[in-house]
């Protein structure tokens, strides 16, 4: 829509981009400096279509040419020599260069996504289906998450065809892409029309742009949008009320970080509760720290236990029977956490079982429901009263060790004719794939899908399930995307193929032992 007026070439076939010591900086700053000054020369074009979807290899194609450009032996050299002004100048070149980058890819998504919502229509897909899985290929293009994905397509589409000036500034590289996220964030609530008035009016003029930090940035579109629809900052309120959330997430040192997403009322309630009950605690002489009183209480007060570490749940731990009985230091895997040390694993056996008299009770489960003697549940705890909110006297821990097999370093698993997946087999299936199993996706499992879909006679085992998030369980139903299984020795691999030919492979991440 707007193209750059800086003196960067154009990006055309057969021309590439290369770096030569030049003074001076574009833009009339003064003073001594080296940078990356470009030129144009021949060399070869891009690859042809069939090439492109061949192992997605490499190609001599001008971008990856301009990338080996930048970490060449000669450009190396000159920023080893370079005086710190120049080096700073370099900075800010490069920083330029990436915000061009992202206006491209913007420009690049946004085309994807028009080209493959007129192939779905002229295919006769359903409205409701059109663009189903392009967020998903555009997300594995740019090696980022499937939910990142969508982000990246919603903002492609707002930039690209409701915010011209915003992306005339990103690609004179007078706007960072996080700054042009802000822009494109803060005016969500508002209508094309009015959108496109706060994008003339905050990146009409980039120059203007200059020196603002993301609060300033902000702050100014607010008032912007105060002036223009005030009633959309309600509509807004109102959204963001209906995202609240409640998500957990790995912190260092076998830590987790509980966030929830709340109406500012009731944040700020909950905080002023758990501060309350704190500085009564600490002034009847409570030894803990004010932070930990007030994590305790809001393990207690959720739960209805009357002390913080006896939550009753089962933790599935995964580790050899080197590291259990051995003392090997192969770390253990925690599901829903992550990796851990082994010292810590044995740990958590050790408490768990002091906890009863008599040690551990054990019963044997398998994957598919019978016995194989391999995957051992262990359960511990004492009988107490029923404790606030008529929590029962249940088990205050189940912690269940499930083995990698010597040779492969694969678990156990049974099979089931099944079109359903039976619990303790998606319980296998979570352990073995830990998050979904899509390429750069971390979110949960929330699916256990049949690679080869059942309805051609896939069979419900471990061969042929893969955990994935509902997201990515959806994206793969859209036409052209397939799915098999990779005979790959020690690990479970399953190779996905987009609907534009490109293929990558997923394998099961490695498990203690392995």
């Amino acid at each position: 829509m707007f193209e750059s007026n800086r003196d960067y070439p154009p990006p055309v076939d057969g021309v590439e981009l290369c770096f030569s010591t030049a003074p001076g900086r574009r833009g009339g700053s003064s003073g001594p400096a080296s940078v990356p000054a470009l030129s144009a020369r021949e060399c070869p074009g891009p690859e042809t279509p069939d090439e492109a979807h061949c192992g997605n290899e490499s190609s001599s194609s001008p971008v990856t040419t301009w990338i080996a450009e930048l970490s060449s032996a000669r450009v190396l050299e000159a920023i080893a020599s370079d005086t710190d002004a120049g080096l700073i100048n370099r900075l800010r070149e490069l920083e330029e260069l990436k915000a061009a980058a992202s206006a491209a890819q913007v420009r690049v998504a946004a085309a994807f996504d028009s080209s493959v919502r007129a192939a779905h229509a002229r295919s006769g897909v359903p409205l409701e289906q059109q663009g189903r899985g392009i967020a998903a290929q555009i997300a594995l293009a740019r090696r980022e998450s499937p939910a990142r994905g969508g982000r990246i397509l919603g903002f492609s589409k707002a930039l690209a065809h409701e915010m011209p000036c915003t992306l005339r500034a990103l690609s004179e590289g007078r706007l960072s892409e996080w700054r042009a996220t802000l822009l494109v964030r803060e005016t969500a609530c508002l209508s094309v029309s009015d959108r496109r008035l706060v994008d003339r009016e905050v990146a009409g003029d980039p120059a203007g742009l200059e020196g603002l930090g993301d609060g300033r940035l902000i702050g100014r579109i607010r008032k912007i949008t105060y002036r223009i629809d005030q009633e959309a900052l309600v509509r807004r309120a109102s959204k963001a009320q209906a995202d609240r959330y409640v998500s957990c997430r790995p912190a260092p040192d076998t830590m987790t970080y509980l966030t929830g997403l709340l109406p500012v009322a009731q944040g700020v309630a909950v905080f002023a509760a758990l501060s309350r009950e704190a500085d009564s605690l600490r002034a009847h002489g409570d030894a803990r720290g004010r932070g930990q009183i007030m994590a305790d209480t809001l393990v207690e007060r959720i739960t209805g236990l009357t002390q913080a570490d006896r939550v009753p749940l089962e933790v599935q731990l995964v580790m050899t029977d080197r590291a259990l009985l051995a003392g090997s230091d192969e770390p253990a895997y925690l599901q829903g956490y992550g990796v851990v040390p082994a010292m810590w694993a044995r740990d958590a056996v050790r408490k768990t079982g002091s906890r009863k008299a008599g040690g551990f009770t054990a019963e044997s489960v398998s994957p598919g429901g019978g016995g194989t003697g391999k995957d051992r549940s262990h359960k511990a705890g004492h009988e107490e009263p029923t404790g606030r909110c008529g929590v029962s006297a249940a088990p205050d821990l189940w912690l269940r060790r499930l083995y990698t097999a010597p040779t492969s370093g694969e678990l156990i698993g049974l099979d089931s004719k099944a079109r359903f997946v039976p619990e303790s087999l998606a319980r296998f299936i979570s352990v073995r794939d830990q998050t979904c199993r899509t390429p750069w996706c971390n979110a949960p499992i929330r699916h256990r899908d049949h690679i080869r879909p059942h309805r051609i006679g896939g069979r419900t085992n471990v061969e042929n399930l893969q955990g994935l998030c509902e997201a990515c369980n959806q994206a793969k139903e859209a036409p052209g995307w397939r799915a098999r299984s990779v005979g790959s020795p020690g690990r479970h691999t399953v190779e996905i193929t987009t609907p534009t030919g490109y293929t990558y492979q997923s394998t099961a991440p490695p498990l203690p032992g392995t």
